[in-house]
């Protein structure tokens, strides 16, 4: 049995969601004319979806439950999202945002190594992100996530290697980000580091950007060089609230108004990261045992009759390059108007 001491309330479906905390970067790529510049901003929108770990290296999130769901509707920032737990073996959560500016897809299939004292969490997935105005289709590489000193009390997170984005819509330009890798003897000052170029056709450097994905992103080679991005500063009581940014605590409200909406599969009716919220963490233990028992008696129920689960949202498919990816089937905005998850068939996984 996993203690609950470290872990987050949080899953992996919901996690994914957080990568969108600084979508105005896509609003503002959405409209700008020049495609340098442009790379600019989708690459530090890339480099601010790790900014969350630099408060959050003690915790993990709940193993996601095969057919688990999330949903994020954010008229305040224009855009709805939602994503879904598409298979178990090998884990794979697949998401889908959309707004008027942009569209963001991705699915992610995460692999752990362990060395010694520390663990790599490596993704296979790429990253997706269109922007209607210019037509363009960018896709990105993810880092290596790495917890240090993981089965400690000092255990710290960072992230490194080489992020390539490029546009499959042309070739006019690429981008290379690099995490840098942090030495054991180097000062505080100078971890998280992470450093940028914007090349031509031909491979010549027209923007550079850089700074520390914790903290801050500036170019210098723009017309006026600029601080592209910053993170938004934490609530005084984060450590509490395991490390949670004001953004990550909206994305668990579970309104009245919310409750009657979502299907019965979403990440926010899990009795266990209830629970664990509520600061009951002998009873989410329990509760979370439950629920992964549960998932794996419907596996052998299923396994019995023949069948295969069938994701409800999400279907797979192939991209340009011979890639299987799993993409959105339109349906769930459509379920939710009419005729209502209340009024369809859920499975019931808690």
């Amino acid at each position: 049995m996993t203690s609950m001491g470290s872990r987050n309330a949080q899953a992996a479906v919901e996690r994914l969601s957080e990568e969108l905390e600084y979508s105005e970067l896509l609003d503002i790529a959405n409209r700008t004319d020049d495609p340098y510049e442009r790379m600019v901003y989708v690459a530090v929108f890339s480099i601010s979806g790790y900014a969350w770990a630099s408060w959050r290296n003690g915790y993990k999130p709940f193993n996601p439950i095969l057919g688990e769901t999330y949903e994020s509707h954010r008229e305040d920032r224009g855009f709805h999202y939602i994503s879904e737990q598409v298979s178990h073996h090998p884990p794979v959560s697949a998401c889908h945002a959309e707004s008027q500016n942009f569209t963001f897809w991705q699915d992610q299939r995460w692999k752990n190594k362990f060395w010694g004292k520390s663990m790599e969490m490596l993704s296979s997935g790429l990253v997706n992100v269109a922007l209607p105005k210019y037509g363009d289709h960018y896709e990105w590489n993810k880092a290596v996530t790495c917890i240090h000193n993981v089965l400690s009390q000092e255990r710290w997170l960072e992230h490194y290697g080489e992020v390539v984005i490029k546009n499959t819509k042309s070739d006019a330009c690429t981008c290379k980000i690099t995490f840098v890798k942090s030495r054991y003897w180097s000062s505080d000052n100078s971890k998280n580091e992470v450093q940028g170029v914007v090349l031509d056709r031909a491979g010549e450097v027209v923007h550079r950007f850089g700074g520390l994905w914790h903290e801050g992103i500036f170019c210098d080679t723009m017309s006026t060089p600029k601080c592209i991005w910053k993170p938004n500063v934490q609530p005084d009581d984060y450590a509490q609230f395991y490390g949670f940014s004001q953004y990550a605590r909206e994305l668990n409200e579970l309104t009245p108004e919310l409750k009657a909406v979502l299907p019965s599969t979403d990440t926010r009716f899990r009795p266990d990261q209830r629970l664990l919220e509520e600061g009951k963490v002998a009873e989410a233990d329990k509760t979370k045992d439950k629920v992964e028992e549960k998932q794996r008696e419907r596996r052998k129920e299923m396994t019995k009759r023949g069948e295969e689960h069938i994701p409800r949202f999400f279907k797979k498919s192939v991209d340009e390059a011979g890639r299987e990816v799993w993409l959105s089937n339109g349906t769930y905005y459509k379920l939710r108007i009419d005729p209502g998850f209340a009024n369809t068939e859920n499975l019931d996984l808690w």
